[in-house]
């Protein structure tokens, strides 16, 4: 499960994707991320040649199982990092651009630390 952070931020767009507007398809994935739709393109042939989507006949996007468990990982961390980040006192905007940066490569244990002092504020 050791993918690319662009790989990985396509996957947690298309979960964020699906569940705010049910069907994804590339163009929504350009829009919300601001590329260009041959980037995009590129980017689904290589996800769905590696088993992380699937794409029907009409264009939609779907996750695979496999595809879904990334994706859930880094929604997770991205959600947890922006939260811990904001409670240090960093501007909303800022603290999940960086978390999107920090997501990719911190360590599980650096994670479950971050993630237990978050959850102790609730």
């Amino acid at each position: 499960m050791n993918i690319h952070a662009s790989a990985e931020d396509y996957l947690e767009t298309i979960l964020i994707l699906c569940e705010r507007i049910g069907n994804v398809r590339s163009v929504d994935i350009a829009n919300e991320l601001n590329f260009t739709k041959p980037s995009v393109s590129i980017a689904m042939k290589n996800l769905r040649e590696n088993g992380y989507i699937l794409v029907s006949g009409e264009g939609y996007i779907t996750l695979t199982e496999k595809g879904k468990e990334i994706a859930d990982k880094i929604y997770d961390r991205h959600t947890t990092l922006t939260a811990w980040l904001k409670s240090l006192g960093v501007d909303p905007a800022i603290a999940a651009k960086d978390a999107c940066r920090i997501e990719h490569v911190i360590s599980p244990e650096s994670f479950a630390a971050v993630k237990k002092s978050v959850l102790s504020q609730k």
